[in-house]
């Protein structure tokens, strides 16, 4: 597995905008497909963004999508959440995670496909 860790949560206001990283090591990032996950206080973990092996694939969920963009550096073995325009109920708990899937059709990625996860990193949005 490769070790994930995440940084750039923080409490930011509606409107602002806060970029998240995932920092892989231990293995070849770019084996790995990456997602992004968020839970929020008694709810499930959802899928927020994912990125194929070589970024050529790319899914947001509809609820972020126009305001977050995925993207990824292999060179450095990392992979970012840009998130613009943040809303409260984008206040979670936000996991980087790294899938096998060798395909581009990221979109039908799913909490059991990844299996690696990092520590999460808290994003809090004030009103």
């Amino acid at each position: 597995q490769v070790h994930l860790v995440e940084s750039g949560g923080g409490l930011v206001q509606a409107g602002g905008s806060l970029r998240l990283s995932c920092a892989a090591s231990g293995r070849t990032f770019s084996n790995y497909a990456a997602g992004w996950f968020r839970q929020a206080p008694g709810k499930e973990r959802d899928l927020v963004a994912a990125i194929s092996r070589g970024g050529g694939g790319t899914y947001h969920a509809d609820s972020v999508k126009g305001r977050f963009t995925i993207s990824r550096d292999n060179a450095k073995n990392t992979a970012y959440l840009q998130m613009n325009s943040l809303k409260p109920e984008d206040t979670a708990v936000y996991y980087c995670a790294a899938s096998t899937y060798p395909g581009t059709r990221v979109a039908g990625l799913r909490y059991p496909d990844f299996g690696s996860w990092g520590q999460g990193t808290q994003v809090t949005v004030s009103s």
